[in-house]
C-alpha cells in the first residue's frame, strides 16, 4: 500500500517538536481574532438601522454611542488576540527554522565532501539559509493569516445572508467569479510553476557563487559575464521563465482583479432592479448602505486566500529542497569497524566514476605508500589526481577495488577514526573569521596555547605573527587584517602540524604562493611530513622531484611510476612534462634595446 504523502504543515510540526503547541494555539487565536474583527459590522448595522428609523430627528438615536463603543471594544479585543497569536507563531517559527538549520548542518557534516561538491556550494547555502527562512515566514505570518482566511469567509457568509439574503447573494457572485479566476492561476498547475521557478532561482544562485569566485580571472583577462556561459545561461533561463509565467498569469489576474472589485456594481444593479424607478424603502436603503460598507471585506479575504495558496506551494517546495539533503545517504559505516594498523596507504585496483559521468575518473589504479615516504601524483589536467586524493580521504567510495589504510579498507573504518588518521591541506585553504590562534586550534581543540604557538613556529609563521598587531590573537578579516594566499596556506599547515595525523594529503598546496612564500611553505611541508605518509598532488614538478615515488596519471590511468631519475630515463610522459616545465620556467619576456 502506497504511503500517504505528508502535508507541508505536518512536516513542519515534526521539525517544531514541542513548539507545535504554540503553532496550534496561534491558529486558534488567529481564527478567533478574525471572527471578532467582523463583529463591529454587526454594531454598524444596528447604528444604520437606528439612524434610518429616527430620521430626521437624530436626537432620538440613543443607542449610537453604546453601539459605537461596542464596535471599538470588539476591534481592540480582536487586535489584542491577534497580537498574542503572532507572539505564539513567531516563537514557534524561530525555533522550527532553527531546528531545520541544525538538522541540515548535522546531516551535511555526516555527508562526504564529494556529495556536497556535486550539489554545489551555492545551492547548499541557499537551502540551509533561504529554505529554512521561508518556513520561518510561513509559520510566523502566513499560517496564522491562513487560519484567519478560513475563519473570515465563514463569518462573512453568515453576515451576508443574515441581514438580507438578496444583497448577500449579489455580494457573493463576484466572490465566486474571482475564485474561479484565482483557481486558474493558483491551481494545481502553479505547483509545477513554483518548482520550476525555485529551480531557476537556485541554479542562478549557484552559478552566481561560482562566478564571484572567478572574478579575479575575469578581471585579469578583461572578460565579461559572457565568459561564464553557465552563469549567463542560468540568468537567461530565469528571465525566460519569469516572462513566460507573467504572460500566462496576466489574463487570469485581470479577471480576478475586476471581479474582486465589482461587488459595488452588483449591489447597484440589484438595487435598481428592486426599486424599478420607485423611491427606495428605508429597509432597502439600510441593506444597501450596510452591504456597500461590508463587501470590501470580501476583496481582502480573497487576496489573503490567493497569497496563502502561493505560500503553501512555496513552503512545500522549500521543504522538498530541505529533504533533498536530508534524504541523502551518508557513506555506509561498517557494523564491524576495523582499526588501521599503522599508516600505510594502498590502492588495490581502484576504479571510480562520478555519478552521471560518461567515463571513469580513475581506472584500475594500484599502488602502495609506506610511512615515512612521499608519494607524488602528477599528470595532465583532468587526469584524476584530485579524485585520487578524494578517495584517500573517503570523500567518495571506490566504484570497484579497495582503498586501504593500515591494512583496513576505508569503508570499514569509523569516520572519526579515518578523520584522525588524515590531514588534508587544500589548494586554497579557508580561514574562519577568528584569531589565528583559534584557527590553528581547530586542528586539536584541546591543545594548549604553547602547543599552538609551537605549531605556528614549525610552519614558518613567525614573520606573519611579527607584523600583526596582536600576534597570534589577531582576528583574520577584522579591521583590515588580511593574509596572502601563501600566508593562509602556512596557517593551514600549522593547523595540520598541531593535528599530527599520520597521513598527510597536500592538494596543490603551493598553487597560490608567490616564490618567497613558496620557499617558506616548502619548509613547513618538511616539518609537517616528518615520519608521516605524505601524498602530494602538484603541477610544479620541482616540488615533487625528491619524492620517493611519483605516479603519473593520464585519463585516470597510471601511465608511469618511479623516482624522478628513473622516470626521466623511461623517456615517457613524465620526461615530456619535465622538459615542458623546464622550458616554461626559463621563458623570459624579450626586451628590444
Amino acid at each position: 500500500m502506497k504511503e500517504k504523502k505528508k502535508s507541508a504543515l505536518s512536516e513542519l510540526m515534526e521539525f517544531a517538536g514541542g513548539y507545535k503547541i504554540l503553532t496550534a494555539l496561534s491558529l486558534l487565536l488567529s481564527a478567533l481574532s478574525a471572527l471578532l474583527a467582523l463583529t463591529p459590522f454587526v454594531f454598524l448595522y444596528r447604528m444604520i438601522r437606528e439612524v434610518l428609523a429616527v430620521a430626521p430627528d437624530f436626537t432620538q438615536a440613543s443607542g449610537l454611542i453604546r453601539n459605537g463603543w461596542m464596535a471599538v471594544g470588539a476591534s481592540l479585543l480582536s487586535t489584542l488576540i491577534y497580537f498574542i497569536a503572532l507572539m505564539c507563531s513567531h516563537i514557534a517559527a524561530f525555533r522550527t527554522a532553527g531546528n531545520i538549520r541544525v538538522i541540515l548542518l548535522e546531516k551535511i557534516a555526516l555527508l562526504p565532501a564529494g556529495v556536497i561538491e556535486n550539489i554545489g556550494t551555492g545551492k547548499t547555502r541557499r537551502i540551509v539559509t533561504e529554505s529554512s527562512a521561508a518556513t520561518e515566514t510561513y509559520l510566523a505570518h502566513r499560517l496564522p493569516d491562513l487560519a484567519a482566511s478560513i475563519a473570515t469567509p465563514l463569518g462573512i457568509l453568515v453576515l451576508l445572508f443574515i441581514f438580507d439574503w438578496r444583497f448577500g447573494l449579489a455580494s457573493l457572485l463576484p466572490m465566486v467569479f474571482s475564485f474561479m479566476a484565482m483557481w486558474s492561476m493558483a491551481g494545481p498547475n502553479m505547483r509545477e510553476d513554483m518548482r520550476n521557478y525555485q529551480d531557476a532561482l537556485s541554479n542562478m544562485s549557484n552559478e552566481a557563487t561560482e562566478y564571484v569566485r572567478g572574478i579575479p580571472v575575469v578581471k585579469t583577462f578583461g572578460q565579461t559575464v559572457h565568459s561564464f556561459r553557465r552563469f549567463k545561461a542560468s540568468i537567461d533561463n530565469y528571465y525566460k521563465f519569469c516572462i513566460s509565467y507573467t504572460k500566462n498569469a496576466r489574463r487570469p489576474m485581470m479577471r480576478f482583479t475586476v471581479f474582486l472589485n465589482s461587488a459595488f456594481a452588483f449591489l447597484t444593479a440589484l438595487t435598481l432592479i428592486l426599486t424599478a424607478g420607485r423611491s427606495v424603502p428605508a429597509g432597502l436603503l439600510q441593506s444597501v448602505l450596510f452591504y456597500v460598507i461590508f463587501t470590501p471585506q470580501i476583496a481582502t479575504v480573497l487576496n489573503r486566500i490567493l497569497f496563502a495558496s502561493e505560500d503553501n506551494m512555496m513552503i512545500a517546495d522549500s521543504l522538498s529542497r530541505v529533504h533533498a539533503i536530508l534524504d541523502l545517504e551518508p557513506l555506509p559505516v561498517s557494523d564491524n569497524p576495523k582499526v588501521p594498523e599503522g599508516a600505510s596507504l594502498e590502492f588495490d585496483h581502484v576504479t571510480f566514476r562520478y555519478p552521471g559521468a560518461a567515463r571513469d575518473a580513475v581506472s584500475d589504479l594500484s599502488f602502495t605508500a609506506e610511512p615515512g615516504t612521499v608519494t607524488a601524483l602528477v599528470g595532465p589536467s583532468g587526469g584524476g589526481k584530485t579524485t585520487v586524493a578524494a578517495l584517500v580521504s573517503r570523500f567518495f567510495d571506490a566504484t570497484s577495488g579497495a582503498v586501504r589504510i593500515g591494512g583496513a579498507d576505508t569503508r570499514d573504518i569509523k569516520p572519526e577514526t579515518l578523520s584522525d588518521k588524515i590531514a588534508y591541506v587544500f589548494q586554497d585553504s579557508r580561514l574562519l573569521k577568528r584569531s589565528i590562534l583559534e584557527n590553528v586550534r581547530l586542528g586539536r581543540p584541546e591543545a594548549s596555547r604553547e602547543a599552538v604557538l609551537d605549531a605556528l613556529h614549525r610552519a614558518q609563521c613567525d614573520d606573519i605573527l611579527a607584523k600583526l598587531p596582536n600576534g597570534a590573537d589577531t582576528v583574520i578579516g577584522a579591521k583590515g587584517t588580511y593574509l596572502s594566499g601563501g600566508e593562509r596556506q602556512r596557517i593551514a599547515i600549522a593547523r595540520m602540524i598541531l593535528r599530527d595525523a599520520p597521513i598527510v594529503v597536500l592538494d596543490e598546496a603551493t598553487a597560490f604562493a608567490d616564490p618567497e612564500n613558496e620557499a617558506l611553505v616548502q619548509r613547513s611541508f618538511e616539518e609537517l611530513a616528518k615520519g608521516k605518509t605524505v601524498f602530494i598532488i602538484a603541477h610544479r614538478l620541482t616540488t615533487v622531484r625528491n619524492a620517493d615515488n611519483i605516479l603519473v596519471l593520464k585519463d585516470g590511468k597510471l601511465e608511469e611510476s618511479g623516482g624522478h631519475d628513473e622516470l626521466i630515463q623511461k623517456h615517457g610522459l613524465y620526461e615530456t612534462m619535465w622538459n615542458e616545465y623546464q622550458n616554461a620556467i626559463q621563458w623570459k619576456v624579450g626586451v628590444n634595446a
